[in-house]
């Protein structure tokens, strides 16, 4: 008969062990159920406090922008603001002038919030728009590297804003934060300040909200946002000529004046059988400019390069765009005004545009 093997002894873990082991990895989804719960209420809590029934706006906010530490805050805009044309038509405009700007540099925008907020593209777009050099790192990958330009570029954006008044609604953690307010309000002031070929829809404002914590609470308020007044308001900030003095203290005077910048276009236009009645809208297509700076010149302007009779807006703008590079091409400085505003029958610009030509050619028979 066959001795019965042997079995080896089996080794058990302590019993102890066992249950500690068990027990800590309770513990641990315990609590890591725990700190999910104080994040849902956290953002529960957020939401709620959006939704209040003193907020008739229905706000979607993002879990991290009701993760706030005490007395911090956070801003938001309204999804109807959103959604409103002229807000879209603001950022629209905005994002194809950076394009057309940096269109050397081979760098497309879609998004402001997510192509601006690191500082390259800002960069680019100051040097291109104030012919200068700025002493950054061309690539920053890091935050700090990141933060570290921005403050280049904003301080070099500040030095130029600041002598025309404009109120600085922006700073580098905004602007990082992927803030669209700030990130606006900055590039409507390089806009307007570079006189930027573009036309900004006017009165764009939006309604935001600001979210704060306070005693472990979070409060909600809702203002309103201006991104854009008046064209003439903006670009009231940096130029004061004799213009806005004839038209606000004197305009008794306009007339006369009128009448001679009239009888000095009239003069050379009369040379083709053309006669200009009225300044406001004659010239806003831009067609009687260039042949006014062909006769002035004495040079025949070949039609292939203006529309002779333009339809749409584009085209007046072309023309009345072709009409400043033959002022300046002349010798006169780049006009002042705008040509969207000529075409727009902005009078004061139209006036500004012919006094610079009957201050150069007056003289001329």
């Amino acid at each position: 008969m066959s001795a019965a093997p042997v079995r080896s002894p089996t080794l058990r873990p302590h019993r102890m062990k066992k249950d500690e082991s068990f027990l800590g990895k309770l513990g641990g989804t315990l609590a890591r159920k725990k700190k999910a719960k104080e994040v849902s209420d956290l953002q529960e809590e957020g939401k709620n406090a959006i939704n209040a029934p003193m907020n008739p706006s229905t706000v979607d906010i993002h879990p991290e922008d009701t993760l706030l530490e005490e007395n911090e805050e956070r801003t938001m805009i309204d999804p109807n603001s959103k959604e409103d044309p002229k807000f879209k038509e603001l950022i629209k405009v905005l994002i194809d002038w950076i394009n057309d700007v940096l269109v050397e540099e081979r760098i497309i925008v879609k998004q402001l919030e997510e192509d601006l907020y690191d500082g390259q593209v800002l960069q680019k777009l100051l040097e291109k728009l104030a012919d200068r050099k700025l002493n950054v790192a061309e690539v920053t990958q890091s935050e700090i590297g990141q933060k570290q330009k921005l403050q280049t570029v904003l301080e070099a954006v500040h030095d130029l804003l600041r002598p025309h008044g404009w109120t600085i609604k922006w700073n580098v953690d905004s602007i990082h934060g992927k803030n669209l307010i700030s990130i606006l309000h900055l590039l409507v002031a390089l806009a307007m300040h570079f006189r930027a070929p573009i036309r900004l829809p006017e009165h764009v404002s939006v309604q935001v909200v600001v979210v704060r914590k306070r005693e472990g609470l979070l409060q909600t308020t809702h203002v309103t946002e201006e991104l854009t007044t008046t064209t003439e308001m903006m670009m009231g900030r940096f130029e004061r000529d004799a213009f806005d003095t004839l038209f606000d203290h004197a305009p008794d005077k306009l007339s006369v004046v009128k009448k001679s910048l009239i009888t000095f276009v009239n003069k050379h236009l009369n040379k083709l059988n053309l006669e200009v009645t009225e300044l406001e809208t004659q010239f806003a297509d831009g067609v009687y400019l260039v042949l006014l700076m062909g006769l002035l010149e004495d040079y025949f302007v070949p039609l292939h390069n203006f529309y002779l009779t333009p339809e749409s807006f584009d085209q007046k703008v072309h023309n009345v765009s072709f009409a400043f590079e033959l002022m300046q091409d002349g010798g006169l400085k780049k006009p002042k005004a705008r040509p969207e505003d000529v075409v727009n029958l902005d009078l004061k610009s139209t006036l500004r545009v012919l006094y610079n030509l009957f201050t150069k050619y007056k003289n001329i028979e």
